[in-house]
């Protein structure tokens, strides 16, 4: 790393200000690492100030005519935002933990002590921007080696980085799944050591770092190594079961885990939708407890989609994840993951094509890419041909769109126009009327017309007893 890198005039503006305050300053962290790594040019900026970070940051605030600066004096941090530039400045410290909270006591330290209380070389090294040493990168842990290794190892001890704070643990996986990286076999080890300590961490922490990982291009690495690592019992049970073959009178089945992976990286490559991405994730969850061996038949897995909605909006509600459209969403996704396959076949009705898109509604172009995704085999042959099932789908759905037009169906008629028709009030009458309409033209009894539907509430109607008040 060069000067070159602090070439714009902020770094410049903050080391005058922190050479007038008398204070030692340097740009630490992952804007440090990035640049390194040559990886995008990012303008979220963390300055470790050895002595107090707070004046610093109200000075250079003034200097760069920006805005309010917040302030968390309990932390002795401070941070303001400048044009595009996020800026924090945090003072030097050493911390120490106790067994049961990642809350540290904290007092003040060194720029060595900082830099060892960081999780991972590759984010302990420091650039100096006061003007005697501008330029000058501190790396005490050889950072840079492990970069250009392509590993990830811990300053310190690793049982003692991840017993002071856990939530290195799902750092550790995440950064191995932003950057591509290894974690060094210490790393791992501690990490596998310590995988219980995730027990104190809140919901909100590990949903965060879940979904950052989500979020990576190849989500897979970070699964595979919270799976090595022994962290997904205790962060998605649900998924963890997912791992393993069953042999039964030489009858195997797949391990769903690996096929999970390889399904949410298909995903990913074509939808950067992080529900869409959790949709493939959970898919599959409910087929460990309906597992079951049939003589003559096989494995089956009966009614796996149906309870995988149900536990997808356990693990929601377990990890605070929202439960609004999105959570709905995932459990629409998972719930109808198998319905395309089987209107793919050359038997399939115009009618599953009609259930299929109404029950599917906006969501069926995103259901059908997660069908696309959730074929792995290796088979070329096979491949071509399900794709080529799918193409079919997606045909007759158009087909069956431009026709019927059920995507965001609403009903021909509604409750109030059926109440009036037959002066009746809210109850069994009215919505048998409106699920026989439905349910015609899903069928395609009659058009999805208003005459057509009006037509038949009249007849069904006058079947029930029924006499209208207005006249057809």
């Amino acid at each position: 790393m060069s000067p070159a890198a602090l070439s714009h005039p902020v770094f410049k503006t903050i080391g005058a200000a922190a050479d007038a305050a008398g204070v030692p300053c340097y740009v630490v962290g992952g804007w440090v690492r990035d640049r390194l790594l040559d990886r995008g040019n990012s303008k979220d900026v963390d300055f470790v100030v050895v002595g107090d970070a707070l004046p610093l940051a109200q000075e250079s605030a003034r200097r760069l005519k920006a805005g309010k600066v917040t302030v968390f004096k309990n932390f002795g941090t401070a941070q303001f935002r400048w044009k595009e530039w996020d800026i924090e400045f945090v003072s030097a410290r050493s911390e120490s933990y106790s067994a049961h909270s990642r809350n540290p006591s904290v007092r003040p330290g060194s720029l060595q002590e900082d830099q060892l209380r960081r999780d991972f070389t590759i984010n302990a090294m420091a650039y100096a921007v006061n003007a005697e040493n501008f330029g000058e990168l501190l790396d005490p842990f050889d950072g840079q080696g492990d970069l250009q290794s392509k590993i990830l190892k811990t300053p310190v001890d690793p049982i003692k980085t991840f017993e002071d704070d856990p939530l290195r643990m799902l750092r550790a996986v995440r950064f191995a799944s932003q950057l591509n990286f290894e974690l060094h076999p210490d790393t791992l080890a501690g990490i596998q050591q310590c995988a219980q300590r995730l027990e104190i961490l809140s919901a909100d922490r590990i949903a965060t770092e879940l979904n950052k990982i989500m979020e990576t291009p190849k989500p897979s690495i970070g699964f595979a190594w919270m799976h090595r690592a022994g962290l997904l019992p205790y962060l998605l049970p649900e998924v963890a079961a997912l791992a393993g073959v069953d042999e039964v009178e030489g009858h195997l089945h797949k391990d769903n885990f690996w096929h999970t992976l390889e399904v949410l990286d298909n995903l990913a490559s074509v939808s950067p939708n992080l529900w869409h991405r959790w949709a493939a994730l959970l898919h599959d969850i409910g087929k460990p407890p309906t597992k079951r061996f049939v003589k003559g038949t096989g494995w089956t897995f009966h009614g796996h989609e149906y309870l995988g909605g149900k536990m997808a909006k356990k693990i929601f509600k377990r990890l605070s994840l929202p439960l609004d459209d999105r959570l709905h969403y995932v459990v629409k996704l998972v719930q109808m993951s198998s319905r395309p396959i089987a209107v793919a076949s050359d038997l399939a009705t115009d009618s599953a094509v009609r259930r299929l898109l109404f029950d599917a509604g906006e969501a069926i172009d995103d259901l059908m890419q997660l069908c696309e995704a959730d074929i792995t085999t290796k088979n070329p042959k096979k491949k071509t041909k399900y794709l080529a099932n799918f193409q079919k789908v997606r045909e007759k759905l158009v087909e069956v769109e431009a026709r019927d037009h059920l995507r965001n169906w609403q009903p021909p008629v509604d409750g109030n126009q059926l109440m009036e028709w037959f002066g009746l009030p809210p109850g069994r009458e009215i919505g048998e009327l409106k699920l026989a309409i439905r349910e015609a033209v899903l069928d395609g009894k009659i058009p999805n017309t208003f005459e057509d539907a009006r037509r038949l509430a009249y007849e069904l109607a006058r079947s029930m007893g029924i006499e209208p008040q207005i006249a057809l």
